[in-house]
């Protein structure tokens, strides 16, 4: 008897395995990577016992500063890079394993697309290498390029692209085999405002779509806007992790008080009681951290006959939370 192609799995099949998978569909746990540099042999811990989990249908977002540990950590979650300690597991199965990366779509921080290839042929390749056969090959393909608005340049050869269009190559290539689980290390690379735009819509439908969402950037503002959790490296250690809303809920309350008519005698007490100060033509503008300080800024603004212009409450973004902690 013939073996079933990939291809001819039925979708009913296909669910009925995904719903037996566990909620957890990434662990990882005391996970490290230490390694010699060249000449002098010094040893550099280049990821210190990385911790997370990331649960199924959920965006989780990655982050830390260049030299965190990020793309050395998802390195080792792909297979690329052996770690030195710790364990691994990506859909129930201990990674890395062949048995499981079918089910995982990768787009690497720098992908590599063979440029004497169009994006069909490219794209072709990676769907065969993830089990793709046929005709539902071939309307994956079409359709996934399609979808990344690259339609018109899909017989083009790949070394007349611009970056943008690469990356594009890239996330096609990740998302042509319907993956479980999506690994994007820097997806708006190099991309416009426009193609950032595309790029975030297409992981919040991937995500309405069932699929669970791992990846790293350093446009915060993107990530603010699409992340249910998120994870903040520093040298290599997770010093933030949680729910996006719980973190920028968490810290005390930012207002900015502006002051006019401010006297020399206030502005020298305010620039020393530890707020944040900038002058703004002839106004005083403080960053004032709690509802105590706010009210003891304004008392001293009013009995020294200053002028109170403007109260505003401030939302900690995740930059603010990123430079805080991360830097």
């Amino acid at each position: 008897m013939k073996a079933p192609d990939v291809s001819e799995i039925s979708s009913a099949s296909v669910g009925t395995d995904r719903a037996a998978t566990s909620e957890v569909v990434l662990r990882v746990t005391g996970l490290e990577k230490s390694y010699k540099t060249p000449f002098t042999g010094r040893r550099v811990e280049a990821v210190r016992g990385i911790s997370l989990e990331v649960r199924r249908g959920e965006i989780f977002g990655f982050l830390g500063p260049n030299g965190a540990g990020k793309t050395t950590t998802i390195k080792m979650l792909m297979g690329l890079v052996a770690p030195t300690a710790g364990s691994m597991e990506i859909l129930g199965v201990r990674a890395p394993s062949p048995d499981v990366m079918a089910r995982v779509g990768f787009l690497p921080e720098n992908p590599y697309v063979f440029p004497y290839l169009s994006p069909r042929e490219f794209v072709t390749l990676c769907g065969r290498l993830s089990g793709l056969r046929g005709a539902l090959l071939d309307r994956r393909v079409e359709s996934v390029i399609d979808r990344l608005g690259m339609g018109d340049a899909i017989d083009r050869a790949v070394s007349k692209l611009s970056k943008g269009m690469l990356q594009r190559v890239g996330l096609a290539a990740a998302l042509v085999h319907d993956p479980e689980l999506l690994v994007l290390d820097e997806p708006m690379s190099g991309l416009d405002p426009v193609g950032r735009k595309e790029v975030r819509d297409l992981v919040l439908e991937e995500k309405k779509r069932g699929r669970t969402v791992f990846f790293s950037s350093h446009i915060l503002s993107d990530v603010e806007m699409l992340c249910d959790r998120v994870s903040i490296l520093r040298r290599g250690e997770v010093v933030v992790a949680g729910e996006l809303h719980e973190l920028l809920g968490a810290g005390k309350r930012h207002s900015e008080v502006t002051l006019g008519g401010v006297p020399a005698p206030l502005r020298e007490a305010l620039a020393g009681s530890g707020h944040l100060t900038r002058e703004v033509g002839d106004r005083l503008v403080m960053e004032v951290e709690g509802e105590d300080a706010v009210r003891d800024v304004v008392l001293k603004a009013l009995e020294a006959g200053a002028r109170l212009e403007s109260v505003m409450r401030k939302r900690e973004t995740l930059e603010d939370l990123f430079v805080r902690r991360a830097l």
